[in-house]
C-alpha cells in the first residue's frame, strides 16, 4: 500500500531516517501523520483525508479519540493511531503499537498494518487507551521497584542483580531507566496517573526529583 508522510515535526517515533519514512511516496493514496502536531494538521485536512485507504495518526500518550473523537460520525473509519516505542533518550524500538477504535474499518486496519511490517517493524495491536500497551505494563512495574529502593528493601546493585538473576531480564529497572532518563519515565508515569487516577503509575519519590531537577537543569541552559 503506498502511502505519503505529512511531517509536523519532532518525530519520537521516527526522529533519524528509516525504511518506512524512505518507501513513503509523495503520490501515496495512504496518510501518515508524524510528529508534533500530527492531531491538528489532520484535523485541517480531515475532509480529504476521508478518501484514503487508510490514515496513521503517530500518538504520544493521549487516545486516538482526541483527534478523531469517540463516536462513530462516518467521518473516521479509515484512521488508526501508532506509537513506536521508546524508553527515554534510547532509540526507537522496532515495535509498532497500532491503535483502532471501535468503528475503524478491517481493511483500513489491515493496510496501515502492512505498510509498517512491510519497513520491517513489527505491529501489535490495540484498542484505544491512554499510554496504549507498553506503557501500561511496564510503568507500575518501574514505579514499584523505585518505591522499594525509596524504602531501602536493598541497594540498586542487589535489587538490579535479582531481577536480572531470578527473572532473566538483561538489565535491571533501576539501572535501565537511570541509562534512559529517570525524568522521562516520571513525564510518562505522570501523565498516565492524571488521566487513569491509579495509584500504581503515580511516580515515585526519586521519579519526582529527577524531573525536577531535570527543569532546573534546562531552564539554567535556556537562561
Amino acid at each position: 500500500m503506498a502511502y505519503r508522510i505529512i511531517d509536523t515535526g519532532n518525530s519520537a517515533s521516527f526522529p533519524q531516517a528509516h525504511d518506512f519514512l524512505a518507501q513513503a511516496q509523495a503520490s501515496g493514496e495512504g496518510r501518515v501523520y508524524i510528529g508534533a502536531q500530527t492531531g491538528q494538521r489532520y484535523r485541517q485536512e480531515q475532509a480529504e483525508s476521508q478518501q484514503a485507504p487508510f490514515v496513521a495518526i503517530e500518538l504520544d500518550l493521549e487516545c486516538l479519540g482526541v483527534h478523531t473523537g469517540d463516536d462513530d460520525d462516518g467521518r473516521a473509519r479509515n484512521v488508526v493511531g501508532f506509537a513506536r516505542f521508546r524508553l527515554g533518550d534510547d532509540a526507537p524500538t522496532r515495535l509498532i503499537e497500532l491503535v483502532r477504535k471501535p468503528y475503524t474499518s478491517p481493511e483500513a486496519l489491515q493496510a496501515a498494518r502492512a505498510a509498517f511490517a512491510a519497513a520491517g517493524l513489527e505491529v501489535a495491536v490495540c484498542n484505544d487507551f491512554p499510554g496504549r500497551i507498553l506503557n501500561r505494563l511496564v510503568r507500575p512495574y518501574y514505579n514499584a521497584a523505585l518505591r522499594r529502593l525509596d524504602e531501602g528493601l536493598a541497594s540498586a546493585d542487589d535489587m538490579d542483580t535479582t531481577l536480572r538473576l531470578g527473572l532473566g531480564y538483561p538489565e535491571g529497572p533501576i539501572a535501565l531507566l537511570g541509562r534512559t532518563g529517570l525524568h522521562h519515565h516520571y513525564r510518562v508515569s505522570q501523565a498516565l496517573y492524571e488521566m487513569l487516577g491509579q495509584e500504581a503509575y503515580a511516580p515515585a519519590r526519586r521519579a519526582r526529583v529527577a524531573w525536577q531537577r531535570h527543569l532546573q537543569e534546562s531552564g539554567n541552559a535556556s537562561a
